[in-house]
């Protein structure tokens, strides 16, 4: 017999020692405190042994981290930090072993993920913010159901930008909307094309994309070498990589795809405030609170509870661990922290809006 069942076998007997009196109310043989202090040793004994349990099924072992892109990205950048500092604060202290998987704008890892994948909290994956509404609309190559996957936290928000070479005649949104830019692309699910598309298809832009980049190094590569006028990268693989490029003049800012301005970017326009009407503010307003889901972490579907639990507290503790701050600081990676259930929320709620409104989400979302 384990050591929470001889408690919780204590606490039984104890009351079943209640007898009533002659008026229907019970006497105790023993006081309430006594009780309540059996009922708390029981408790702590319960996570003891689950905390052991978890202990036992981490030493020794290596958590795969699949990551949906190529290395150097902002999403690869976050992961690889992560690896350095989460195992230390799960039961057991694994190892965490970065594996890229890029395919399909991330679609690839998280078919993995959902499909293959052990569901047993050994492997966990981060992967596009928006794969909510590529299973809402029905992307191509979605075999996943988001609301099913089980969320670990957010590391950060993930605010996307256009840059453009200084040289391109093009400074504001509304030159740009009289203009074709050249962009480099990745992959048709990935929002260095899906955003910049909805402006095409909403607001009447002219984006055109030369697919086939690697991931957004070998597309900063491109704009850097002139091969293309610009493109939409993260603000973190922006300032992560390139931290000079729009204060020396090199490349400049266009617009930023979140609900409002990042305080990092105070002089560039979010995409939402480009909405000529209502309905347009309505539907770029729904489809940037994917920023919000921005580089979050999640593990297989129907990963035991109490694993889940580890991997999500033991996250939780890495983003306060002092260590991690100063070297996320170093390499210019902010943390801007959500755990697992805000991040379950914030997909489930994107997951479960109206029908109507999803609908002309879904007529304007994708590259062009």
């Amino acid at each position: 017999m384990s050591n929470a069942d001889k408690g919780l076998q204590q606490c039984v007997c104890m009351t079943r020692d209640l007898q009533p009196t002659a008026s229907g109310q019970q006497r105790s043989k023993v006081s309430f405190g006594a009780l309540a202090r059996h009922a708390a040793t029981f408790l702590l004994l319960t996570l003891a042994q689950t905390a052991s349990a978890d202990e036992a099924f981490y030493r020794g072992r290596s958590i795969d981290l699949i990551v949906g892109y190529p290395v150097g990205g902002s999403n690869d950048n976050y992961a690889r930090l992560l690896s350095r500092y989460m195992g230390r604060h799960i039961p057991g202290s694994p190892t965490i072993v970065i594996r890229n998987m890029p395919g399909a704008g991330s679609l690839q890892a998280v078919n993995h993920i959902y499909n293959s994948a052990p569901r047993d909290g050994s492997v966990i994956a981060v992967a596009a913010p928006t794969i909510a509404l590529d299973q809402k609309f029905g992307a191509q190559g979605v075999r996943f159901d988001t609301k099913r996957l089980e969320w670990i936290g957010r590391a950060n928000s993930q605010v996307a930008l256009v840059i453009l070479r200084s040289s391109v005649k093009v400074s504001t949104p509304q030159e740009a909307q009289r203009e074709e830019i050249v962009m480099a692309g990745t992959g048709a699910s990935s929002t260095i094309a899906i955003y910049p598309g909805v402006m095409n298809r909403l607001l009447g832009y002219k984006f055109k994309f030369v697919m086939g980049y690697k991931g957004s190094s070998d597309a900063m590569l491109a704009v850097e070498r002139g091969e293309v006028d610009g493109m939409n990268i993260s603000w973190e693989s922006l300032d992560a990589n390139h931290p000079a490029w729009l204060p020396d003049g090199k490349m400049k800012a266009l617009v930023q795809f979140a609900q409002a301005r990042h305080p990092a970017l105070p002089n560039t326009p979010s995409v939402v405030e480009l909405a000529r009407t209502d309905e347009e503010r309505r539907i770029l307003d729904a489809l940037m609170s994917t920023v919000e889901i921005g580089v979050s972490f999640f593990t297989s579907p129907e990963t035991p509870r109490e694993r889940l639990n580890a991997l999500r507290r033991g996250f939780d503790k890495m983003t306060q661990d002092p260590a991690c701050i100063e070297e996320a600081l170093k390499l210019r990676l902010p943390i801007q922290h959500k755990n697992g259930e805000d991040v379950e929320k914030l997909v489930a709620d994107l997951i479960d809006l109206p029908e109507a409104l999803t609908q002309k989400m879904k007529a304007v979302y994708g590259p062009d």
